[in-house]
């Protein structure tokens, strides 16, 4: 019990790993929390149109103007439920991965490829939101943030652990390069969002 423990601290490989695990679970807990808060105001919007929410803030910071929008219910229902009922998921594979257990590479290859499809779909709305829409919802742009942290984690441990490889990906991780591409992309988003915006968000 104490080496199995001694390992998870400082164990270079296992360290690197059950951070990466983390990082991953905290996403999931995010993008969780943001999918279930969305799901009860797209409930109370379903009983009044024109109820004011939460996190309706002001004219850029505004759920209700993103919900109103058809992308918000892209295959019928709304987009939140898909969060709601896929993140537990990937709460469930990084409390796992933290407490050890070890999935065969066609399982972990499979998440990697649902972490993918999240990615995508998140990137999408965020587009049509910040194109399309020209308004933001706060709980959106908070499982977008979860959603990078999923896909950040999930690889850096499917790539640590060679359930994926590709030529240089060891180096590319240990490097940290994948850590400074997540950042980056966090920080161009923030960036872009004030310079459309700016003082409309305050």
């Amino acid at each position: 019990m104490f080496n199995k423990i001694r390992n998870w601290f400082f164990h270079k490989d296992l360290k690197r790993q059950n951070l990466a695990a983390f990082i991953m679970l905290i996403g999931s807990a995010l993008g969780l929390l943001a999918s279930f808060m969305l799901s009860i105001e797209a409930l109370i919007l379903a009983k009044n149109s024109h109820a004011l929410l939460s996190c309706d803030l002001n004219s850029v910071l505004s759920c209700s103007t993103v919900a109103s929008h058809w992308s918000a219910t892209i295959l019928g229902f709304p987009n939140s439920f898909i969060g709601v009922m896929t993140l537990p998921v990937m709460v469930t594979i990084a409390v796992a991965l933290l407490a050890g257990a070890k999935f065969p590479k066609w399982f972990m290859q499979a998440a990697e490829a649902g972490a993918v499809a999240g990615m995508v779909f998140a990137i999408w709305m965020f587009y049509m939101s910040y194109i399309e829409i020209g308004a933001l919802c706060p709980w959106c742009l908070t499982l977008d943030v979860g959603m990078t942290l999923i896909f950040f984690g999930l690889t850096r441990y499917n790539i640590l652990r060679k359930n994926i490889s590709w030529r240089g990906a060891q180096k590319f991780v240990s490097g940290g390069y994948d850590a400074l591409i997540a950042v980056s992309v966090i920080v161009l988003v923030v960036v872009a969002i004030i310079a459309k915006f700016g003082g409309q968000l305050f």
